[in-house]
């Protein structure tokens, strides 16, 4: 039987949400990949034992994870129901609806019938009464954000959430839902945007509104999938994710455009006697706004690796020069479908 680390809170650094009461943990675990049904399922118990032993205490998920679509909501349940049953109070436990979970039209987007209907189905697969938030996972373009927001509202009052997120918004769409939760008193604490050294888009967009707002972020794709790693400083190795012509998520292209780029990062993260991956992981946490990094594991031995990242946070005003300096000298890349 799973009994915790004693000392897991010794080393793990927990920053406040924005100007709510509530911290998170600096890094925090997504369960994106690798907690699907085609996974095993005892390395995903090691994998959340292992980022509880380490003081994580915020787990991430969403309706569709898996695949299939809710299957890792479902394992992440029935390890809750066993090995982690007596440390629910401990976690930070997340999902949110907004992408296509099942056929027609209501199970997709920002309705308030997709919402609360994702919710508790969500709360159904964990095996839970409450998540700690629930988030929007993207603007509804064809919906008033008005309903998202009374839909998100209805989850708090009905206990089915104690906070509320959003994610994929940009500034605009966040100042404009930020204003009806204000006058709801809907505890809307944290935003979830993608942010890393090679896309800074919300550094402009929307930190400054999380900034006069009160409200946090926890970033995703810290590792912009494996370029910000040492997997890629000497080309695509076989097994690697860009190798594979049918990922949607990094092509060889981007590869070889960011290459020299990676290279030169990972000179200044030797000399501060980091891995890339680690400075990279750092270097988001610098931003008063991240209250929180996710990170993404295969198996158990990558969380401890990301976790030395927190051994180092500091960065001199020279360090932060010579990286935009590279950054600089990076031409435009193109992400998204090739």
């Amino acid at each position: 039987m799973y009994q915790a680390n004693d000392k897991r809170y010794e080393k793990m650094v927990y920053n406040r949400v924005g100007k709510s009461g509530l911290k998170l943990s600096a890094l925090g675990l997504g369960l994106w990949h690798n907690f699907g049904s085609v996974d095993s399922f005892e390395n995903q118990k090691a994998i959340i034992h292992q980022a509880f032993d380490l003081g994580i205490t915020y787990f991430d998920l969403a309706n569709n994870y898996g695949p299939v679509p809710g299957s890792a909501e479902k394992n992440f349940g029935q390890i809750m129901a066993g090995d982690m049953k007596p440390y629910r109070d401990e976690m930070i436990i997340a999902s949110k609806a907004g992408y296509e979970m099942w056929d027609g039209p209501y199970g997709d987007w920002g309705s308030k019938k997709s919402i609360i209907a994702s919710a508790n189905q969500s709360l159904t697969r964990l095996g839970l009464d409450y998540v700690d938030i629930f988030y929007s996972h993207r603007p509804d373009p064809e919906t008033p954000v008005e309903e998202t927001a009374l839909a998100l509202d209805q989850l708090v009052k009905q206990g089915k959430a104690l906070y509320v997120g959003i994610s994929n918004y940009n500034g605009q769409q966040t100042e404009a839902i930020t204003k009806i939760f204000n006058d709801l008193h809907t505890p809307f604490v944290i935003h979830q945007p993608r942010y890393n050294m090679f896309d800074r888009t919300i550094e402009k967009d929307l930190f400054p509104v999380l900034r006069k707002e009160g409200k946090a972020a926890v970033s995703f794709s810290s590792l912009s999938q494996g370029l910000l790693t040492d997997k890629y400083l000497h080309g695509i190795p076989e097994n690697s994710r860009a190798a594979k012509s049918t990922s949607p998520f990094l092509h060889p292209l981007q590869v070889e455009e960011t290459i020299k780029t990676v290279q030169h990062l990972n000179e200044v993260a030797k000399k501060r006697g980091q891995t890339l991956a680690e400075m990279a992981l750092a270097w988001n946490l610098r931003e008063p706004e991240i209250a929180c990094v996710l990170v993404g594991a295969s198996r158990p031995q990558q969380l401890l690796d990301n976790a030395k990242a927190l051994d180092n946070l500091t960065f001199s005003s020279e360090e932060l020069a010579e990286i935009d300096q590279i950054l600089g000298n990076q031409s435009n890349i193109k992400w998204g479908a090739y």
